[in-house]
């Protein structure tokens, strides 16, 4: 008898602590769900559409993507449309048409908008081994590009620098959001601690949504971007991806990178915003540098051309700002104030090393004698295109 009660005991014991930790879960749990607590995709079971993506499809069938950038110039919008045949190149791609008044491109009695395919990805989302994303820019009616589309006068640009082969590398910073607009991991009632533990930093108390940001960077190379690298940003739930180095490709790639950015995101249930200052006070801002470099800069005794091409920049500096966010200037505002890691919006001013200049010389470049320059400007919801154009008609067209 004693030693049944004796085991009684200890079974009650022993279960108490199982069953405190999970009363602890529970509680855990709810206390979790108040992030994205009112986002409608965390809901749904994932798992579902798996079942439909085990389907076998035909193999000579094509599900491709096309995106573009709308009137806003700074937003995606995407349809899909299934081809008969797996396309070699951009060429075998037909132009399609949407409502360019449902996305700020167009009125209503005359709305059809002409999308013309430019590169081609392979799709991390869709089942089929063909299956693409098409990269298109926009054509009103009247045969012209639409005033979003930056990409067509880049492009002309491009045409005209013979054998300079310029490159780009974008760094494009970011900030994951609760659907209420809160940077996601941040109390409810409250904010972090300030900037310091943040930048590449570890932990669960200082790191939010890696996982999100891992699985962009193996979508990104599955479907051939030319992804670089990533990291933690200063301020806790910003993040940062680089891009390049390349031509035209690097403006392509950016633009794709962020389409499958925010689909992941979305399947998640979190926002992703590219505003370069998603919160006021004293947090860094995000921006999109953009590193620059000509075949005469990368050579032995570059650094010549490297101060040449700054000093053209700083006789252009109103035009570049203009160029470096979609609303001219006026989001930069908010986030080149001369402070957290930024220049003044108003003066042009340049250094070695130092991140609180317009452009910068990284130390690297300046120690080597050659390399390529940071302009800082550029601002993370930036139109590359917009950007790299002006950077290309400044430093090497002389406009």
């Amino acid at each position: 008898m004693a030693l049944r009660v004796a085991g009684l005991f200890l079974k009650k014991e022993l279960v108490a602590p199982a069953t405190q930790q999970l009363r602890l879960l529970r509680t855990g749990n709810a206390t979790r769900t108040k992030f994205l607590a009112n986002s409608p995709n965390t809901v749904l079971d994932k798992s579902i559409l798996q079942r439909y993506r085990n389907l076998e499809t035909p193999a000579n069938r094509v599900q491709a993507t096309y995106l573009w950038i709308d009137g806003t110039g700074e937003n995606i919008r995407l349809k899909d449309r299934v081809l008969d045949k797996v396309p070699s190149s951009v060429n075998d791609l037909p132009d399609w048409q949407y409502d360019g008044s449902s996305t700020y491109q167009a009125h209503g009695e005359n709305s059809d908008t002409t999308l013309k395919p430019r590169a081609i990805y392979r799709d991390p989302f869709k089942p089929g081994k063909n299956d693409i994303i098409v990269l298109c820019d926009t054509y009103s009616a009247d045969g012209k590009p639409t005033p979003s589309n930056k990409r067509a006068a880049f492009q002309a640009a491009v045409d005209q620098i013979g054998d300079e082969e310029p490159w780009f590398g974008i760094e494009q910073e970011y900030t994951l959001l609760d659907v209420d607009g809160r940077p996601f991991g941040w109390p409810e009632n409250g904010f972090p601690a300030p900037q310091g533990p943040y930048y590449c930093g570890v932990g669960a108390d200082r790191v939010y949504a890696r996982d999100l940001v891992e699985a962009h960077v193996v979508a990104c190379l599955y479907a051939g971007i030319d992804f670089a690298g990533t990291n933690a940003e200063v301020m806790p739930a910003q993040w940062e991806f680089q891009i390049g180095p390349s031509g035209i490709k690097a403006c392509d790639d950016l633009w794709v990178s962020r389409y499958i950015l925010q689909r992941i995101a979305e399947e998640y249930g979190v926002v992703v915003t590219f505003d370069p200052k998603p919160m006021e006070g004293q947090w860094n801002g995000a921006g999109a540098h953009t590193n620059f470099s000509t075949k005469e800069m990368r050579a032995e005794g570059g650094i010549k051309a490297i101060e040449e091409a700054i000093e053209k920049l700083s006789k252009r500096h109103e035009r570049h700002i203009k160029a470096y966010d979609p609303k001219e200037g006026k989001d930069n505002e908010r986030r080149l104030v001369g402070r957290l890691e930024t220049s003044s919006i108003d003066k042009f001013s340049w250094g070695v090393a130092n991140r609180a200049v317009s452009v910068r010389v990284p130390r690297g470049v300046a120690t080597a004698g050659k390399g390529y320059l940071e302009d800082r400007r550029p601002s993370s919801n930036c139109d590359p295109y917009a950007v790299c154009n002006a950077i290309i008609r400044t430093c090497l067209l002389n406009e």
